[in-house]
């Protein structure tokens, strides 16, 4: 009898051993599985004047994965290089990879471009698919390549352009980086960036991304 008793009493002690180290596995299992799809933060090598955390998080969602992790190195800013586009090519030699542009301009808006290579003097139109305008009006829009042309990015001494069609540009900014403007074009089939057509700006930022 006592040995009966043995086995009766210890059985649903062995049995919830054994559901409860099951249990245990999935819950280890549940809690692992969210972990992939978690976005990476940008890690920003100082901090920005013209984007705030939120604006960099969901821009970040925007660019492509072969940048994703990437630090992102400020290579020019107006406040600290002047305002001078010859300034801001020459602190871009010696780096190829891509270029987050980001501006605000005295009406307080926020918009740029993601070059999918640096931004350098061209006698013709350069750059990929990557390549895409967006504003923050206020939630952020972004205009990716219509596949209709291949007009991403222009460098003359004088002006830089992204986006083009029917003469009108995306974005274009002059030599001394201070006016700029935006129209719709058939690159990005995009709207007008800023509140109007012309703009003057306050603050422009060079993010390089690798």
């Amino acid at each position: 009898m006592k040995g009966r008793r043995w086995r009766y009493t210890q059985l649903p002690i062995q049995v919830e051993d054994t559901l409860s180290g099951e249990e245990g596995e999935e819950e280890e299992e549940e809690e692992a599985a969210p972990a992939p799809q978690d976005p990476v933060e940008p890690q920003l090598t100082e901090a920005s004047q013209v984007l705030g955390a939120s604006e960099i998080r969901q821009l970040s969602l925007h660019l492509p994965p072969r940048v994703a992790g990437h630090p992102w190195s400020l290579r020019f800013c107006t406040s600290r290089d002047g305002f001078s586009l010859r300034r801001l090519y020459r602190q871009m030699e010696g780096h190829s990879g891509p270029v987050l542009l980001v501006l605000r301009d005295q009406d307080g808006q926020m918009f740029g471009a993601f070059c999918s290579s640096t931004i350098r003097l061209s006698k013709g139109f350069y750059g990929t698919g990557e390549t895409f305008l967006f504003s923050f009006s206020p939630q952020l829009k972004v205009f990716k390549w219509t596949g209709s042309n291949s007009f991403f990015v222009k460098g003359d001494p004088d002006s830089l352009m992204m986006g083009s069609g029917s003469g009108q540009f995306g974005l274009w900014l002059d030599g001394d980086l201070y006016h700029g403007g935006s129209s719709p074009c058939a690159t990005f089939n995009n709207e007008v960036l800023a509140r109007q057509e012309q703009f003057c700006i306050k603050e422009l930022e060079a993010w390089v991304l690798s």
